[in-house]
């Protein structure tokens, strides 16, 4: 699954390119709780069809009966501003949680040509700034520099829509597979990269971008940035130690890789006696990578370590102090079968 930002505005681009009303729907501003942030967007076609979400379902439904159908005309003209769930019998109604209210502002019939715009300038990596007047709903649309919340006043609305976030996948084995899949319905565009046919002749996730040159080169051009994530998880140094090494040069937000405590202390030390890196230099490199949840199975490994990565996008900070070996020293093991305490995050391999 792709970005829903770049979803949602690509399909609008298509149903008003193709001569159809529509209007774009976001989420301005949220007072208690919300179930969609601010920024969240949706767009409603005249026929009924939504992409996109700023709610748990029920305020999509309000604004489908309000603008769309065969009895229903969708308006044109200046932005307009509405709120779900000033009363408590509204929250009810519209599926808010207790006092959570939200306020969108509703752009009927973008111009298709700037959605034409934001959409390829997104599908170039680029982060655009995306500004509306309020008097009329022009739309102007400027590169931006670095990501920045949404603001609104009295005369303008402005949001920024970065490029969707990347995954690049060291290896293409089972647990491979899990990742990207969950990386790919979490908004990720997923490259798996592995040079060993035996692997790639198994590949079985479609929407996976998947490459057979050595893991270093494809860092190199992978180039990643601040929405990029790299994860080796071949266990092979061969494989996964210069690909690492490339990826702490870049600006990715998570540098990973599979293994033991063991195995990663390994991995730091050849990195320090092979390749003159200091431990100062190896602070970006995560592992034994995922948060500790007692995983033994590879959807489960997949699922620990799918959540690190969201939770470091997310900003939520990680005590690693915590997630595995305190974690593990706190469970309570039968006498007699203390392999139970087996590292389950990561495969207990050399």
């Amino acid at each position: 699954m792709e970005n829903l930002d770049v979803m949602v505005l690509r399909t609008l681009r298509d149903w008003r390119s193709a001569g159809k009303r529509a209007l774009l729907a976001t989420v301005v501003r949220t007072w208690g709780s919300s179930p969609r942030p601010i920024g969240s967007i949706m767009a409603l076609c005249e026929d009924g069809a939504v992409v996109g979400s700023v709610s748990g379902g029920c305020i999509e439904d309000d604004l489908i009966y309000r603008y769309s159908g065969a009895a229903q005309i969708l308006p044109t003209g200046a932005p307009v501003f509405v709120k779900y769930g000033i009363t408590a019998d509204e929250a009810h109604r519209f599926g808010l949680p207790c006092g959570g209210t939200l306020e969108l502002l509703l752009e009927f019939n973008p111009d298709a040509s700037a959605l034409a715009e934001i959409v390829a300038a997104l599908e170039q990596g680029r982060l655009m700034r995306r500004t509306v007047r309020l008097s009329d709903g022009a739309a102007t649309l400027t590169e931006a520099t670095s990501p920045s919340a949404l603001s609104v006043d009295a005369t303008e609305l402005v949001n920024v829509f970065g490029p969707e976030y990347r995954m690049l996948l060291i290896g293409a084995g089972q647990l491979t597979e899990y990742l990207a899949t969950m990386a790919l319905f979490s908004g990720f565009a997923v490259t798996v990269c592995d040079p060993r046919e035996e692997y790639r002749g198994a590949w079985s996730v479609p929407g996976v971008t998947v490459l057979a040159d050595m893991p270093d080169d494809v860092v190199t051009a992978f180039k990643p940035d601040r929405r990029s994530c790299v994860v080796a998880l071949t266990h092979d140094p061969k494989l996964d130690d210069l690909a690492l090494l490339e990826a702490l040069k870049s600006e990715a937000f998570y540098v990973g890789a599979i293994g033991s405590r063991r195995n990663n202390e390994a991995r730091h030390q050849r990195m320090i006696e092979h390749f003159g890196e200091t431990p100062a230099s190896l602070a970006r490199l995560r592992g034994p990578i995922g948060i500790y949840i007692g995983s033994k199975t590879p959807p489960e490994i997949a699922v620990s370590v799918m959540a690190e990565i969201l939770a470091v996008k997310n900003g939520v900070k990680l005590p690693r102090d915590m997630d595995v070996a305190q974690a593990k020293n706190g469970l309570a093991v039968p006498a007699n079968n203390p392999g139970d305490l087996a590292c389950a995050v990561l495969p207990q391999a050399g």
